[in-house]
């Protein structure tokens, strides 16, 4: 594995990972509008980071190429190891930010709820019970897991995810996604509190 990073300022954030299994690359803005560029080779996953950019108003470009055409779990799993490394790079020290977010997101009949902490410290609590095993053609619901667990671990987040009600598979992944940008959204906003690292410890590690 090949890895590389640059950071230009606090909150911008570009990441380079490459595998024998896939290339990705990710362009991270946290303070953003919304703009989104993705093209990974699995439809259902540009769709989801198409929802998670716009409303979580960042601005995200992520390109993947790779064994995608064999199974989409590479490619879902390693695009969430970028774009955690590519928050864990823009959120730098967490000083002057919320820290704490949550939201809830429905979607028709399906109702989730994500709560983040920018803590530093790696963590995911997942229920979420799918009500099928695929979304769509060869995507399986499962994947919605691996790619929260991949962001959580590698930016430094302390996740919990509950699927509180869903018939649907499509929309119980659509409103997860919604949710965690929302409540993303809200743990990195600025405090206006500048240096100010939100812990009694005086790090957030």
């Amino acid at each position: 594995m090949t890895m590389q990073t640059t950071n230009d300022s606090f909150r911008r954030a570009a990441i380079e990972r490459a595998t024998n299994e896939t290339k990705v690359e990710v362009t991270l803005v946290l303070d953003g509008s919304g703009r989104v560029a993705v093209s990974t080779g699995v439809p259902f996953l540009d769709h989801m980071l198409h929802a998670l950019g716009r409303h979580g108003r960042l601005d995200l470009d992520v390109r993947c190429t790779g064994d995608s055409d064999m199974d989409p779990h590479h490619t879902v799993e390693d695009v969430g190891i970028a774009l955690g490394l590519a928050l864990r790079e823009a959120l730098a020290d967490r000083a002057g930010i919320e820290r704490y977010g949550h939201a809830y997101a429905p979607l028709d009949e399906a109702l989730a709820r994500v709560v983040v902490d920018c803590s530093g410290r790696p963590f995911l609590h997942y229920v979420a019970e799918m009500p099928e095993p695929f979304i769509g053609a060869g995507f399986a619901a499962s994947l919605v897991e691996e790619f929260w667990r991949a962001v959580a671990v590698n930016g430094g987040l302390t996740m919990h995810i509950d699927l509180l009600r869903a018939r649907n598979a499509h929309h119980a992944a659509e409103a997860i996604f919604k949710a965690a940008a929302v409540a993303l959204r809200g743990a990195i906003a600025r405090t206006g509190l500048e240096g100010d690292v939100p812990s009694t410890k005086g790090m957030l590690a």
